[in-house]
């Protein structure tokens, strides 16, 4: 695809970009071919021009956080990849309310509270993702999501100018959010909190990475839990039940640590992981009668 328009313009506003990146790179699957080019816009203003000029030019566009929830082909991604880590500032607006732009992630974020003797985040902690790409999926953990913390978050709109939309209006569900509907791309996130006691915040942020570290194979690339809790059960319990543990196709496996994790050994290709999610699916609607839809979304030519 050309995106001599994308060149063009980041050469104007001296954005860094880089033609035929591998998204395997920029991925914690480490998985996924070239995107036509790879965009590092470092503010919004930056960034709605980048949309902007796509869409002028009929160029799609795939906004990456730190790529956590991501399956890539290995075709690559058609168009634009549009990374917001380097939108990173994270301030505090008063004492118990923090602004973090899209790209900071939850850790830095979580730290950021901690160091200010706010309480509430404390969940997220160790969750490996983006401020933005956490709120699109309304990510969560150990009894909490983003939905039981964030305020209110600034996005771009359809026609590239800013929209504000407090909680309420975000439709934030399990794993889900307006922002999935709707196309606008959150820069902003607003964390409203409660003063805590930092030794207590650092013992609990400690004590849910240490379960996170014992009970998940984080030693291995993958995209975190592959499938969605289904209403009733739990996804790697029922994996687990039908004997998946350790089934693998190519360098793609079901962990032997935690089932409902499908894990790169090494060398796993697009398609491996695709298989293996289909034999998952197929045996667990089999053996069980229980229909598993995916967490990780799936993206590329």
């Amino acid at each position: 695809m050309k995106v001599d328009s994308l060149v063009a313009l980041s050469e104007k506003l001296k954005i860094k970009y880089i033609l035929n990146e591998k998204m395997a790179l920029h991925t914690s699957f480490k998985i996924g071919g070239a995107a036509d080019i790879f965009l590092c816009p470092e503010n919004k203003e930056q960034l709605a021009e980048i949309l902007k000029t796509a869409k002028e030019n009929g160029i799609p566009c795939t906004m990456l956080g730190k790529g956590c929830n991501l399956l890539v082909s290995d075709g690559g991604i058609e168009g634009a990849v549009i990374t917001t880590l380097s939108m990173q500032q994270i301030i505090l607006v008063n004492e118990t309310v923090i602004l973090a732009e899209a790209g900071a992630t939850l850790a830095d974020v979580c730290r950021f509270a901690r160091d200010n003797s706010l309480t509430g985040l404390e969940f997220a902690y160790g969750i490996p993702a983006t401020v933005g790409g956490a709120l699109y999926m309304n990510a969560g953990a150990y009894g909490g999501d983003m939905s039981m913390v964030v305020k209110s978050a600034a996005s771009i709109g359809k026609d590239f100018t800013p929209v504000y939309r407090k909680t309420n209006e975000m439709k934030l569900g399990y794993r889900q959010s307006i922002y999935e509907e709707n196309g606008e791309v959150i820069t902003a996130v607003v964390f409203d909190l409660e003063v805590g006691d930092k030794a207590r915040i650092t013992e609990d942020m400690e004590t849910i990475m240490a379960k996170r570290k014992k009970s998940q194979p984080l030693e291995y690339p993958s995209a975190g839990s592959t499938f969605k809790r289904p209403e009733g059960y739990f996804a790697a319990a029922l994996i687990d039940e039908c004997g998946l543990k350790g089934h693998s196709v190519g360098d793609a496996e079901v962990s032997t640590k935690h089932a409902g994790f499908v894990i790169n050994k090494g060398g796993a290709t697009c398609n491996d992981v695709l298989s293996l999610i289909e034999d998952i699916k197929n045996t667990v609607k089999e053996k069980r009668g229980v229909e598993l839809s995916t967490e990780v979304i799936h993206l590329g030519r």
